[in-house]
């Protein structure tokens, strides 16, 4: 039993326009699916990925409106690794983000202050068509994340969900994962900062996983459905929230694979409040569907 690499990555924004048109536009991932937090439906949940919404290259954030800037702290990631195939694709993207390159790295932040880095990788989840960005240059998937934490040897994370200790970090199916020391200040959740990071699992491996972590002496939470995959959540002892989620049945489950990320898509626990939410949630515009209109 092992787990596939990487699920997704899960962040807080204060705007959910100005998201939209940071990740599709600026970076060029598309929208893959427009909804609402499951447990606050009155609160965007929105997903970036490839063109298919492949597991390892989704970013997804909760917009609760107008929520102060957040600051990362001991048990918090505090930087995200982006996959790009050259070191021309550095240079288009220092360009196109206004940043300079530094060596085999274009660092950025984005408008709420969360940080990311560029790397030059091998490794290829999965791109995104965007008319302004060439497929060469084009985001090849996450392929990376730091947190603040404690580092040396983590039992949990090689003993028991498979990590494999590569020096001071760790890797999980092509997927780079470190600690650094944390900073004097306390962290602060808000805009800005990682709220939870989710790693792959097959489906028929799921219930097997809560068993075990669950026998690691870790409070897991039960099985979660999250309609585009499965859930269990639980803390690992530097104090990150890991989630494990299932592959499937995966984004296209409400909607064709090519209008992805168009329509409001509501959990079916939530659907009844449709009319109450579509007046709460501010209209967001995609840039996909700007281009597709002209």
């Amino acid at each position: 039993m092992e787990l596939q690499g990487l699920h997704h990555i899960t962040m807080i924004t204060g705007d959910a326009q100005k998201n939209v048109d940071f990740y599709a536009d600026t970076l060029g991932l598309r929208l893959v699916k427009k909804t609402v937090n499951f447990d606050a439906p009155d609160a965007y949940h929105l997903y970036f990925g490839d063109e298919q919404g492949t597991p390892g290259t989704i970013l997804t954030w909760f917009e609760f409106p107008g929520a102060r800037r957040g600051r990362a702290g001991a048990g918090q990631i505090h930087t995200i690794q982006l996959g790009v195939a050259s070191a021309d694709a550095l240079d288009f993207w220092a360009t196109r983000l206004g940043v300079e390159r530094s060596g085999d790295v274009v660092a950025f932040e984005d408008y709420d202050g969360l940080r990311f880095q560029l790397v030059v990788t091998d490794a290829e989840t999965g791109r995104a068509v965007h008319p302004e960005i060439p497929e060469a240059f084009a985001i090849t998937g996450i392929v990376g994340a730091r947190a603040y934490g404690e580092t040396g040897p983590h039992p949990v994370l090689t003993d028991v969900l498979g990590f494999a200790a590569d020096g001071d970090d760790f890797t999980l199916g092509g997927f780079r994962w470190g600690y650094d020391a944390p900073p004097a200040e306390r962290r602060l959740l808000g805009a800005g900062t990682v709220h939870h990071i989710a790693w792959a699992s097959r489906d028929e491996d799921h219930l097997a996983w809560r068993a075990r972590v669950e026998q690691a002496g870790l409070s897991v939470s039960d099985v979660r459905d999250r309609d585009y995959f499965q859930s269990i959540y639980f803390g690992e002892p530097r104090g990150i929230l890991f989630e494990i989620a299932t592959l499937s049945p995966g984004f296209a489950v409400d909607e064709a694979p090519e209008h992805l990320g168009e329509a409001l898509r509501l959990p079916s626990q939530h659907e009844h409040l449709r009319s109450q939410l579509e007046r709460i949630l501010s209209p967001v515009v995609n840039p996909r569907a700007k281009e597709l209109a002209r």
